[in-house]
This record gives C-alpha cells, structure tokens and sequence, in this order.
C-alpha cells in the first residue's frame, strides 16, 4: 500500500455497529467487561481507546514502526522517551535543537541525574568523542529548528551501532514529517512528533506520539505512557487522524511555496543568508536528497541590518502570521531569538548559531506567488 492510500485508510476501520467511514469519537472514559476475565480491547481511556488506537495504528505504518504511542502533546512525547533513562545515564543532543526540547533536557532532567552533552550533530567524529561508557541516548533532530541543519541519520545509527547496544537512537522527525522522511529506515530506535505540527496541519490541536522500531521498546514505552497517563483525548487523536488523510498533498504544497520563497530571499539584497536544504547552497543539500523525499515546509534566513531590520519584516507581513508554532495549513513567520528559543541562554542561542537576525518562517499552503509578493513587500522592495 503506498503512502497516501495509508493516511487514508489505515487503522481507521473501527466502527463495525453502523459502518461509518469516518472513526467514530469514543469520548467515553470507561468501557464494561464481557465478564470478569475478558473484556473487548479496552477497559480505560488512559490505557487505551478505540480512536486513539486507530490514530496510532495509522502513525505506526507511515512511520514504519511497530507500535505508536500518542501524547498530549510534543513535550509530553519527549517526556515519556525520557523515563527510558535513568540518573546517571548520558545522553548526546545537537547543540541547536528546538529551545523546548533544550530547556527540558538543560534545566528538567538534568536534576533527576540525566546527563546531556549538546555537542554539533553534523560533525560525526565530534559525536563519536562524546560518547562515554555511560551513553546511553543519541538525539537527533533533523533537519534542526530552527536552522534546517541536518544530520546524517544511517551515520548516527551506525555510530550507536558500534559503540553498543545499549545506546538507544531517538530521531524527532516533526519538520519533515513521515512523508518526507522515515528514521526508522535508516535504523533509529524511536521516532517522535510533534502531532500539532503537520501531521493535524490544521493549527487546531496539540499533541504528540513516539513510534517504536521493535516490540521490545514498544512495550517499554506502552508501559510507561499508562503509567504517567501522558495519552491524548479522543477528540484530538480524531483531529490528528482527519488531518493526516491529506498530508500527501498537504506537504507538497508547504515544500512548492518554501522554495520559491527560498529562491527570492536567496538573492534578495536585504537577506544576508537562507536556511532551506533546498538550495543548492545549503551544506547540507546532497545529504536532503539522499535521506529525504522532498524539503519541506520550514525555512530561516537572517536579515543583513540586524534585529531592528528583522523586526520589521515580521511586523509588516500580510498573509505570514506573527506566532510560534508550524506545520498549519497558514504561513507563520517568528522570531526565534524572543519566541520559539528564548527558553534557551543567549550563550546557547549563539553557539546554535541563532542571532538577533535570524527569522523562522513556517510556510503554509497559499499560492508561492501571493507568499512571494508578501515576503517582497515586508522587505521594502
């Protein structure tokens, strides 16, 4: 079955009553048993409900996973991979992933005893003199929020590999989605998302899931998101679900208006530099086309004036929308040095190489040529 036809029809068969074709909403909390041994799949929501079954059924097989775990929401996924861990364990992140994620591993879990090395994540020989006997955890965050730096996945995963095989791999694949890209494939261990982000794409619900390579991790992490009752309601796993049928052409539309727009800014007078792997300039590009399907919907670049330069195209965008967030069916444009990073230090932000002149924008699904028009008129061309 090919990728599109499974985001429509995967998992979703539940209702076998009144044949529906859509997955019923099973906003109960509790179900009642056949009798005191037996009972038809599920006893409580927490544990387990029909319509978040059905959302994780579909995830899993996008993602080539054996199992699928839904969240609340993206922290509360990346809060459940956690609890794999233990104090003393070390675990290795890029030095510039999502400011979310920096601060709950910088200043969370660092105080139950967890171990973090924020090291550069392109550099493969830089990751390998991070690991140490106690290693137990690689993160990767691919391409990276918000400077689209990506990181060789198969390279990472051998890496792990070799050093042993207690290191579990962790790829947080949220900018590119399943469709674009599958970590699983190239030997990752688990596979997070934010389910906010493109998989809903629709602004309107927040949430998460953490995708399973084998049963033996699969269970770990059933086993704990029952225990700390992380899963998300019915109702947002039936939002998730409703916008995963069209993200096939949701994605190709996101990627279609991030390149033309890229394009323009790349050679725009005001525009000191683009971060989108789709350029032929980006570092990274020959790697993009190897390990991903496409390029995406996300894109930075830094304004030559600096901050107050910066601040005025963000202001003065018609169709962009000043807010955090991304992966919605709307274009969204933000600043990562107040907004989506500031939870990080200034000393982290400028190792990451994020400065007062880098803009994140979150490309949506309006016409490129209209999302060009805008860019150019906030620029002041």
């Amino acid at each position: 079955m090919r990728f599109e036809t499974k985001c429509v029809h995967t998992g979703v068969d539940k209702d076998t009553t009144f044949n529906s074709c859509t997955t019923p909403i099973y906003t109960t909390s509790t179900f009642y048993w056949d009798s005191l041994e037996s009972h038809k799949g599920f006893d409580y929501t927490r544990s387990g409900n029909p319509t978040r079954s059905a959302m994780e059924e579909n995830i899993a097989a996008l993602e080539g996973g054996v199992s699928c775990r839904a969240t609340a929401t993206g922290m509360a996924a990346i809060t459940l991979v956690m609890h794999l861990f233990k104090p003393g364990d070390h675990i290795i992140a890029g030095d510039d992933i999502y400011g979310g994620t920096f601060r709950l591993f910088a200043d969370v879990f660092t105080k139950w005893g967890i171990k973090f090395s924020f090291v550069k994540m392109r550099d493969i020989e830089t990751l390998k003199s991070a690991i140490t006997p106690e290693t137990k955890g690689i993160w990767i965050e691919t391409p990276s929020n918000p400077l689209l730096n990506l990181v060789d996945i198969q390279a990472v995963t051998k890496v792990a590999s070799e050093a042993g095989s207690e290191i579990i791999t962790i790829a947080d694949n949220t900018f590119c989605s399943p469709y674009l890209q599958r970590p699983i494939e190239f030997g990752v261990d688990l596979v997070l998302h934010s389910t906010t982000k493109y998989l809903n794409g629709h602004s309107d619900v927040v949430g998460g899931c953490v995708v399973s390579r084998n049963e033996a991790l699969a269970e770990r992490v059933a086993y704990i998101a029952n225990a700390l009752g992380l899963g998300c309601s019915p109702f947002d796993a039936w939002l998730v679900l409703r916008g995963i049928k069209t993200l096939a052409p949701r994605m190709e539309a996101h990627q279609r208006g991030a390149m033309a727009l890229a394009r323009m800014l790349e050679t725009h007078p005001n525009i000191e530099r683009v971060y989108y792997p789709g350029l032929e300039s980006h570092p990274d590009h020959e790697l993009a086309k190897r390990q991903q399907d496409g390029f995406g919907g996300m894109l930075s670049f830094d304004v030559k004036e600096g901050r107050s330069a910066a601040e005025k195209v963000m202001l003065n965008t018609k169709l962009f929308l000043l807010a955090e967030s991304l992966g919605g069916v709307e274009s969204l444009i933000e600043y990562p040095e107040s907004m989506s990073h500031a939870s990080m230090t200034k000393e982290a932000r400028r190792a990451a190489g994020i400065t007062e002149k880098t803009v994140r924008v979150s490309v949506g699904i309006e016409s490129p040529e209209d999302l060009v028009a805008d860019m150019e008129q906030a620029l002041g061309t």
